[in-house]
């Protein structure tokens, strides 16, 4: 438990620590919000668009379609990123007009062809350090950007090729349930593919296609009727 001694510290301190009071402190402590919103974990600063940002999200995941929750991650990823990185420009913007409220006084006298100038040289050199910080975080924003971006490719390219092994799969049999007149179990693939989809891809299968499937099917009748004849005979492997 506290003594009454500790008590009493504590409630100095927290006078003494009222955050900055001259304007140089306080101009200090308001560019803190540029280093906040884009290396926090909190996205939108109070002046931004929620509307804006979520038509954003909504844009980019029209663009890349996620179909997993690692997808959807990512593409949230990309969405904050890009958001960060567009708010750079306006903040860099921003610290080059604090300059000019601040410092135009010092060139009242100075000859109005190169007043501008001056101004924001000095207004650079003022804020030097945060306007490089923009640049350090802009640079690392986009290799994060990029890096998603190729994590996300990777995933959804291993995704679309897995699906894609599952349907060749797939349709080969319902081809030749077809052929032999059998009810195809589309609950036996969780109903991922439809009839019309099979119906589809059968129709671009060549001559040389359906010729390979029929003669399998033929070769697989003809050894289910040896078996039948010699049913001690063990049946030779054929794989589909």
């Amino acid at each position: 438990m506290a003594t009454d001694a500790q008590i009493n510290a504590n409630r100095e301190n927290a006078q003494r620590s009222t955050g900055p009071r001259t304007e140089g402190g306080k101009t200090n402590s308001s560019l803190n919000a540029v280093r906040t919103g884009l290396t926090g974990r909190t996205v939108l600063l109070p002046g931004d668009d929620v509307e804006a940002y979520e038509r954003h999200i909504a844009s980019l995941e029209a663009q890349y379609s996620p179909a997993t929750d690692a997808e959807r991650l990512l593409v949230q990823s990309i969405a904050d990123t890009e958001w960060r990185i567009a708010r750079i420009p306006s903040l860099e913007a921003g610290i080059y007009a604090l300059g000019r409220m601040e410092l135009a006084a010092q060139f009242e006298s100075t000859d109005e062809s190169l007043r501008n100038a001056l101004i924001d040289a000095k207004t650079f050199l003022v804020y030097q350090r945060p306007l490089n910080n923009l640049t350090v975080q802009e640079n690392r924003l986009r290799r994060q950007r990029e890096k998603d971006l190729a994590q996300l490719k990777q995933l959804q390219e291993e995704r679309l090729a897995a699906r894609k092994q599952r349907f060749e799969k797939a349709v080969t049999s319902y081809y030749r349930h077809r052929v032999q007149d059998k009810v195809f179990d589309f609950g036996a693939i969780g109903f991922e593919f439809s009839e019309n989809e099979f119906l589809k891809e059968i129709a671009t299968w060549n001559p040389v296609r359906r010729g390979r499937e029929n003669c399998f099917l033929k070769e697989e009748e003809r050894l289910a009727q040896t078996m039948s004849q010699s049913p001690d005979r063990p049946l030779p492997s054929k794989a589909a």
